[in-house]
């Protein structure tokens, strides 16, 4: 038997095939990394790194830790101590903190800090740093003869919480539980504001989806089915609301629905209401949900416009010739392959909807607002850590919807236009 030759195969200069082929591979992947890069960078600077942020700012907040130092040091060397009977050395410590915070002026930053778990301490801590240069010992009698408030359990408790600049208890506020004497414990039925908000924002979000199905799916049905040329006049008029500003198109609502606007002057006009009996549309949850509705369509008509082109005709013909009825037809063969957009275009409108602060802001009113106008009102006026743990709650239903959608449909099926 002749011994077997290797063939060596060569490029044409000499080089193997095999190593060759690996160096092209790895150009082309450094080339095609370095094509991404600015993307990858933009991603990170405004995406990645704010959520980051805002994850860590819903359980850091450093407003008594950094300016009661003597207190937050007797809270770590104490542990076990209870809140119920403090002991004269955390009194003392509280004292010589409260002196400080009048010479750093910096009062007012630690009482708001604990007034977010026990409403009115500004005032407290306020007139604690004014006196506490008057104190003497025993500082436990002396303080409390200035306050008797000094000795509320919840107000320790509360000081113990925040002398970690990390605490949970941002998502304890805003799963609307209070801290009392005994802990933290439920809110009555009147506090429950945040759940109240999110249950409220995730009902109002799906009416919006559903109603953006129903009447984007004759709508993409109907572009899909057009000849090419009426199709595209119509895929215009479908994407003429992203070429207008969204103020423009929330204000044009603020005009047509209000009492004295077109619709009702309209139907006061054909004699449908009486002039002292018109309809009130705008700045409640009726406002919010039309003018959200007209905003989120195209984001519904698109998914459904992608899923439907690629139905060929000929299934609902061969139905209809082996006797099926034009329901029947649509309820077994088309239907179940349009679930794909439909499952797509449900899920990014109602993710949109969730997180939409603008036009609840401007059409909403009182009774039209949702969580993301709380977000932006603590945000801008009141607490950063208690708007981060509130956005991130947001955040973790976002990616359960998510997951939850991966699971039933599967997201390499996710199809938007």
């Amino acid at each position: 038997m002749a011994d077997a030759t290797t063939i060596l195969l060569t490029t044409a200069d000499g080089r193997p095939l095999k190593a060759a082929l690996a160096t092209a591979q790895s150009r082309a992947k450094r080339r095609a990394f370095f094509l991404v890069l600015p993307l990858l960078i933009f991603v990170l600077l405004s995406f990645l790194i704010p959520i980051g942020y805002m994850l860590k700012r819903s359980v850091e907040h450093d407003g008594f830790s950094s300016s009661a130092p003597s207190v937050s040091a007797w809270f770590a060397a104490n542990p076990d101590v209870g809140t119920h009977d403090v002991p004269e050395a955390a009194y003392a410590a509280l004292v010589k903190d409260l002196a400080q915070m009048q010479t750093d002026r910096s009062s007012g930053m630690a009482g708001s800090r604990i007034n977010y778990t026990v409403p009115g301490t500004i005032s407290l801590f306020k007139a604690g740093a004014r006196e506490a240069a008057n104190l003497t010992a025993p500082f436990k009698e002396s303080l409390l003869a200035q306050d008797p408030e000094w000795a509320e359990p919840r107000l320790w408790a509360a000081m113990r919480s925040a002398s970690n600049p990390y605490t949970p208890e941002f998502y304890l506020v805003a799963a609307d539980r209070k801290l009392t004497n005994d802990g933290w414990e439920q809110g009555g039925d009147k506090e429950r504001i945040y759940l109240y908000l999110f249950f409220k924002t995730f009902i109002v979000s799906g009416i919006i989806t559903i109603l953006c199905l129903l009447l984007a799916f004759p709508v993409a049905h109907l572009l899909a089915t057009l000849p090419m040329a009426k199709a595209s006049l119509l895929m215009i008029l479908v994407l003429l609301p992203f070429w207008t500003s969204l103020l423009v198109r929330t204000t044009a609502w603020i005009a047509l629905l209000q009492e004295q606007g077109v619709v009702n002057d309209m139907l006061v006009g054909i004699g449908l209401l009486g002039d002292d009996n018109r309809m009130r549309m705008m700045y409640n949850m009726t406002g919010t949900i039309v003018a959200m509705t007209h905003v989120l369509l195209p984001f519904m008509i698109l998914p459904l416009y992608s899923v439907m082109k690629t139905i060929p005709p000929s299934y609902a013909r061969a139905a209809r010739s082996l006797g099926a009825t034009s329901w029947t037809t649509f309820r077994r063969v088309y239907l179940p392959q349009t679930l794909p957009g439909i499952a797509a275009g449900s899920l990014l409108v109602f993710i949109l909807a969730v997180g939409y602060y603008i036009t609840p802001a401007l059409v909403g009113g009182a009774d039209g607002q949702l969580i993301s106008n709380l977000i932006s009102f603590h945000m801008s006026k009141s607490n950063w850590s208690l708007a981060a743990a509130i956005a991130a709650m947001l955040l973790g239903a976002i990616l359960l919807l998510y997951w939850v959608y991966d699971r039933l449909v599967g997201i390499d099926r996710l199809k938007l236009g």
